[in-house]
C-alpha cells in the first residue's frame, strides 16, 4: 500500500485538536515530533507531555484525494501552522530494519559498551551490556546517561554496593554490576522501569540487582556509590535523603542537570560531600563528590 504524509508545525496547546482534525479527514495514524530539540526527561507515570513546538504528522492512504485533503487542512488550521504545511509521498522501506539501523554498539570510556541484541560486540574483551531501546528511559544515547557511564568506566565499583536512584532501563545498574559491584539497588517511581531493569538484568545474566519503588526502598540502606540520573529539581529536593544513603568516604554521581543548574545542585550536596568540578557534555553536566 502507498502512503503520503501531511506535516505541519504548531504550538503545543493546538496539537491534540489538530490531530483529531487529521483523523476526521481520514488519516490512518497521527504522530507528534519535537520541532526544536526540546528535552522531556522522565515524566511522571501516566503523564504524556508535549514539546512547546510540535510537528504534527498525519499518514494517509495514497488512494485518497491529496488536493482535497490539503484544502480542508488549510481551511481549519491556524495561519502559522498552515505556512509550514507539506504533503509528500512516503517512500516504501523496511521499517524494522530502518529502526534497528539507528541503534548500534556505543563505547563509553575505555572498555564499556552498550550493544543492541541484533549486533555483535565490537570489542570481545570489553564490558558489553546487551540493551535494546524500549519504554523505560536510558539507552546511552543521551548525554546524561553517557556521562554516568563514562564515570563508571573510569571508576569501576569493584566489590562495592551501589544504588541507582531513578534506574529507568537499568543501564547504570547493569553497568555497575558488570564492573564488579557486589550488590546494586535500582529505585524508580515508575513500575515499568522496575520491570525493564529486571528484564535487562536477566538478558545480561546479572542476578545482583534488586529493584524498588521509592516508598519500598529501605530508609537505612547504605551504599559505597549512589548514582542519580534524574532532573535538577528532584536532585535538589532529594539531597538530604540521597546523601543519607551514602557511607562516609563513599561517592555520589549526579546527572540530568543542565549547565546553568549545576551550581545550585552542587551547592545542595556540598553540605555532605566534597564536590568536584562539573563535567560538561553538550549542554548537560555531571556532578560527583566524596562524602565527608
Amino acid at each position: 500500500m502507498a502512503w503520503f504524509q501531511a506535516r505541519f508545525t504548531t504550538q503545543q496547546p493546538s496539537a491534540e485538536s489538530l490531530s483529531d482534525l487529521l483523523m476526521e479527514l481520514g488519516a490512518a495514524s497521527v504522530t507528534f515530533e519535537d520541532a526544536e530539540d526540546q528535552p522531556l526527561l522522565e515524566p511522571p507515570p501516566g503523564a504524556t507531555p508535549l514539546w512547546d513546538q510540535v510537528v504534527v504528522v498525519g499518514l494517509f492512504d495514497d488512494a485518497l484525494d491529496r488536493t482535497l485533503i490539503q484544502q480542508q487542512i488549510l481551511q481549519q488550521i491556524p495561519q502559522d501552522a498552515a505556512a509550514t504545511l507539506t504533503l509528500a509521498p512516503l517512500e516504501e522501506q523496511d521499517w524494522v530494519r530502518a529502526w534497528m539501523d539507528d541503534f548500534h554498539p556505543m563505547q563509553f570510556g575505555e572498555r564499556l559498551w552498550i550493544v543492541p541484541s541484533w549486533s555483535d560486540p565490537v570489542d570481545s574483551d570489553g564490558v558489553n551490556i546487551l540493551l535494546d531501546p524500549g519504554l523505560a528511559f536510558g539507552t546511552g544515547t543521551h548525554p546524561t546517561t553517557a556521562l554516568c557511564l563514562q564515570w563508571l568506566d573510569a571508576h569501576p565499583p569493584q566489590g562495592k554496593r551501589v544504588i541507582d536512584y531513578g534506574c529507568g532501563s537499568g543501564i547504570l545498574a547493569i553497568a555497575a554490576a558488570k564492573l564488579g559491584a557486589t550488590q546494586v539497588d535500582g529505585v524508580d517511581l515508575d513500575p515499568q522501569a522496575l520491570i525493564a531493569t529486571q528484564d535487562n538484568a536477566e538478558k545480561n545474566q546479572i542476578t545482583t540487582i534488586n529493584s524498588f519503588l521509592p516508598d519500598k526502598f529501605p530508609k537505612a540502606a547504605k551504599a559505597d556509590l549512589l548514582l542519580a540520573n534524574i532532573l535538577a529539581g528532584p536532585l535538589e529536593e532529594l539531597a538530604p535523603m540521597l546523601s543519607n544513603h551514602v557511607i562516609s568516604g563513599g561517592a555520589i554521581v549526579l546527572s540530568g542537570i543542565l549547565s546553568d543548574q549545576a551550581e545550585a545542585v552542587s551547592h545542595a550536596y556540598s553540605h555532605w560531600f566534597e564536590m568536584e568540578p562539573a563535567t560538561l557534555q553538550e549542554e548537560w553536566v555531571r556532578l560527583s563528590g566524596v562524602k565527608r
